[in-house]
């Protein structure tokens, strides 16, 4: 069966994108949860509560992108349908912002992760955006893609 070459771009993608956000996460667990506990601990009052806070922030932006990622697998196998993955409850989620003081606050590890969270979110987010807009084909893409379905 012949397939658009935009959706084995996207799929790619999506694949790629999935691989990232669950290293990240495994990187952001192991970190939050044991080897950040020394550096959190030799923290000020304020500046634990904010190492807190931020971890819980980058625990959610990466449940939001894999959720989202999971939709967007669960469309290519076929499972969801391309409308049901447009519904509000299936789109990115929203995630909390970090203030850009607070990086220069934290150990340099908690913020790099934090760092890498907002920036894979902020991609996932334009991903997700540009499923409301009509895609642009170029002519060149268009005769390419027909003759594609002719063979």
């Amino acid at each position: 069966m012949w397939e658009p070459a935009t959706a084995r771009i996207h799929r790619r993608l999506v694949d790629s994108l999935y691989v990232e956000a669950m290293l990240l996460a495994d990187e952001a667990r192991a970190y939050f949860d044991e080897l950040g506990r020394e550096e959190r601990d030799s923290l000020g009052a304020l500046h634990r509560v904010t190492f807190s806070c931020e971890s819980l922030k980058v625990t959610t932006r990466l449940m939001h992108i894999i959720a989202w990622l999971l939709t967007q697998r669960a469309v290519d196998a076929g499972e969801l349908s391309y409308g049901e993955a447009l519904r509000p409850s299936r789109r990115l989620g929203e995630a909390p912002e970090t203030e850009d003081e607070v990086f220069a606050s934290l150990p340099s590890q908690a913020a790099a992760i934090m760092r890498s969270s907002v920036e894979l979110y902020r991609r996932v987010s334009r991903l997700d955006t540009s499923l409301d807009g009509p895609v642009a084909i170029s002519p060149a893409r268009n005769m390419f893609d027909r003759l594609a379905a002719s063979l």
